[in-house]
């Protein structure tokens, strides 16, 4: 049977790339591997780990196998050796823990995929054969494929090459940087233990007695669309206070920040949560075949209808705020608002901002976004593309703030679309999030926009970790890849003390929540699960570890 050393050796070598950047495990005595089977398909060659070491070492393949390493150039099989040969310096303790976190949980989940054996035995195998493979050598603890192989505790490893385009899809090298940029800045953006006293618990429910005004049917007759709304207000609004629009992600609807929304009208701020019906959870993305023309069924006029949506709210509010006894009269002051949005949401809330929608940046770089290994982020915002005018700007000016969770943003703006945002804005990047990857999504778009602006890191959450248990608990998210519900309390806890203090800034108790957007009380409120990072500027030497991290990522 033909076969394609090529692909073998590069899928090897990602194989190889991604166990050494992640992982690590625990000490046990166990029978190590003997054998590799390698399988593609119905092809299937066995190679013992003896003879495997011999090639790396001396760059000779026995006879015996030369039936298929003769028919492919000579450079092919030098890449194959190099890869056999890399070693690389890590620190077992600190993978160790990594792999015991979330993020290391869930990344065996698929990488164990590569592998025969996918019950939990699999799983403790890897474990343990990862972090027996670290040997010491010449002064340094190092890693390679070959002790790895060594190590693995049954004597036949076997290894479906098969599976592993979708895993590198899912596990795209955006999510792979990112982890490696976030362990990189976490002690250097981390705030040194501080005593410092905080004057109050901005996570604390306020006051306000909170009451919902449901809109499940309003009407943009101007556009035919609907735009139902829930509105959140309590006894202690005043209208010193900004209107804040909540959007939703894609897939996603109106209770994704139940949470939020409460706390913030338990503190005297009318809270808008607006459901956008041509993204919201009647639509699904689909990533498992990137050459299909259609990913969703998602229309690219959807991201101009979703700030849209906000103006039409935003024009709503000021007419019930007209509106002759009604709950809201003169309540509302809709022309100093607000906009919390989530992943697509985020992407949403960055537009309305100011950011520049950069069509035909998409038109240039999706063809070869949709051939490589993407996010779902990714592969979302490419539907855009069919967009027929080149740029748009869909800027409202009664926006003043911007909180983006997670945004969609690495490609929908191009490079210059972000440079555009007209207000203070503060952006959420989470470690572990594999449908917006940090690094990808939101660190490099982060130092295009200008300040005022704040960048929080959180290690270990997920793409899902913000929203409210209402919206995850009968979703996927629930099942193990994404950190939520009672695991992610304190990420929530946060979310609410973070919102606050931000939409306080457009108030006359601006001085004294000031103190909640610095990074001592990210620190303060960091948890060993989940330490929390916050900068406004990323350093120089920082910046150069996100360039390096690009161009790899381009080659």
């Amino acid at each position: 049977m033909k076969y394609n050393w090529k692909n073998t050796a590069k899928n090897i070598g990602l194989f190889c790339t991604l166990f050494t950047t992640y992982f690590t495990s625990f000490n046990t005595s166990a029978k190590a591997a003997e054998t590799v089977v390698l399988r593609y398909g119905q092809w299937e060659e066995s190679i013992s780990v003896t003879d495997l070491q011999s090639i790396a070492e001396t760059g000779q393949v026995p006879q015996k196998y030369q039936v298929y390493t003769n028919k492919f150039p000579e450079k092919k099989r030098q890449d194959f050796l190099e890869v056999l040969r890399k070693e690389i310096p890590v620190n077992p303790l600190t993978l160790s823990r990594l792999l015991y976190t979330s993020v290391g949980s869930t990344i065996l989940q698929d990488f164990a995929r590569l592998t025969s054996r996918k019950d939990a035995a699999g799983m403790q195998a890897l474990r343990s054969g990862l972090v027996l493979g670290v040997k010491s050598k010449e002064g340094q603890e190092k890693l390679s494929i070959i002790s790895f192989i060594q190590n693995y505790p049954s004597d036949r490893l076997v290894i479906n090459l098969k599976e592993a385009p979708q895993v590198f899809r899912i596990l795209n090298l955006s999510y792979q940087q990112t982890n490696q940029f976030m362990q990189a800045i976490n002690s250097r953006l981390a705030a040194k233990p501080s005593t410092q006293k905080f004057p109050f618990d901005p996570s604390a429910a306020g006051n306000g007695k909170v009451k919902v005004i449901n809109l499940p049917k309003l009407n943009d007759e101007q556009r035919q669309r609907l735009v139902p709304v829930d509105i959140y207000w309590s006894d202690s609004v005043t209208p010193a206070k900004p209107v804040v629009i909540l959007s939703h992600g894609f897939s996603s609807n109106r209770k994704d920040m139940h949470y939020i929304a409460e706390h913030l009208a338990s503190h005297g701020f009318v809270v808008a949560a607006v459901e956008h019906i041509g993204s919201n959870e009647k639509y699904k993305i689909d990533l498992t075949d990137l050459t299909k023309s259609k990913l969703t069924d998602m229309k690219p006029q959807e991201f101009l209808e979703r700030p849209q949506d906000i103006s039409f709210v935003l024009d709503e509010l000021e007419k019930l705020n007209q509106t002759d006894k009604h709950q809201l009269q003169g309540k509302l002051k809709t022309d100093n608002a607000m906009v919390i949005g989530h992943s697509f949401g985020g992407g949403t809330a960055l537009s309305i901002a100011g950011a520049e929608l950069q069509v035909d940046s998409l038109k240039e770089r999706c063809p070869q976004v949709l051939r490589a290994t993407v996010s779902a982020g990714e592969g979302l915002q490419c539907v855009a593309k069919d967009l027929p005018e080149n740029r748009y700007q869909l800027h409202d000016s009664r926006i003043k703030q911007a909180i983006a969770l997670n945004p969609t943003s690495s490609i929908m703006f191009g490079e210059t679309g972000l440079e555009k945002v007209q207000v203070p804005t503060l952006i959420l990047a989470s470690s572990a999030d594999k449908t917006t990857p940090a690094l990808a999504e939101q660190i490099i778009g982060f130092n295009k926009i200008p300040s005022p602006k704040w960048l929080i890191g959180i290690v270990g959450a997920t793409h899902s970790s913000i929203k409210d248990p209402i919206s995850t608990a009968q979703r996927e998210e629930k099942k193990g890849v994404e950190v939520v519900g009672e695991q992610a309390a304190d990420i929530r806890k946060y979310m609410k003390a973070i919102t606050l203090a931000f939409a306080s800034q457009m108030t006359s108790e601006a001085n004294e929540y000031k103190i909640f957007l610095t990074p001592e009380y990210a620190q303060y409120a960091s948890k060993q699960a989940f330490p929390i990072r916050l900068a406004t500027e990323i350093p120089a030497d920082i910046l150069k570890e996100i360039n390096n991290a690009v161009s790899n990522n381009q080659q």
